[in-house]
């Protein structure tokens, strides 16, 4: 259990650490509001990542595999829900830059972690991932039984929420060394990457 507690640590935390649409997503929140809004995200990222992860143990990506349809539709969903979620952030970005931001831009740790929940579940293409991942692990005997399955799960989520813990921390210190100029150009930057994320996710699906 050790060892899958403790491979499941790292799994969570490399993967979390890519740099994606939640990445981008944290950084931007951290930036406009407080740490605890980060760590929110952080928490509802660990989640999603969790359930995915469990869905691929209990045989989800064998049915994606089956039914490309399906595959297909929850791919394109997913880029929707991202390509909104862009477009929503650079047009917080314009709003700010013509002096029209509002208290509510800056949102709150429940807001945050509902935002969280939606965009890291707009990819359930990644149960597939998560699945080889713990392919990976039982053959290497890291997972031995319904134990080992929980330790690694739980370490996933530990580690992927460590991530973001850090990242937002980082931001925090890095944010007062900038400037509303600086935040804005992040915001807009961050709203064409979620935006850039969604289109790859929408293509990627329609080749796959």
């Amino acid at each position: 259990m050790v060892g899958a507690l403790a491979a499941g640590l790292g799994f969570g935390f490399v993967v979390a650490a890519q740099v994606g649409p939640i990445w981008l997503l944290c950084v931007r929140s951290v930036l406009r509001g407080r740490f605890p809004i980060g760590v929110a995200i952080g928490a509802g990222a660990a989640a999603i990542d969790v359930t995915y992860a469990a869905l691929g143990v209990a045989g989800a990506a064998g049915i994606l595999k089956a039914f490309p349809q399906l595959r297909l539709a929850l791919g394109l969903l997913g880029a929707a829900i991202l390509v909104i979620i862009g477009a929503r952030t650079s047009w917080s970005a314009l709003r700010i830059r013509h002096g029209m931001e509002s208290t509510e831009e800056v949102g709150s740790p429940r807001r945050a972690l509902v935002t969280a929940l939606v965009a890291t579940a707009s990819n359930p293409l990644t149960i597939a991932s998560w699945a080889a991942v713990f392919t990976a692990s039982s053959a290497a005997h890291l997972t031995r039984g319904p134990l080992g399955a929980i330790a690694l799960l739980l370490g996933i989520g530990l580690g992927s929420l460590a991530w973001f813990v850090v990242l937002s921390a980082v931001t925090s210190v890095v944010r007062r060394q900038l400037g509303p100029r600086t935040v804005r150009w992040v915001e807009a930057a961050s709203g064409i990457g979620l935006i850039g994320f969604g289109g790859f996710l929408g293509w990627r699906s329609t080749q796959h």
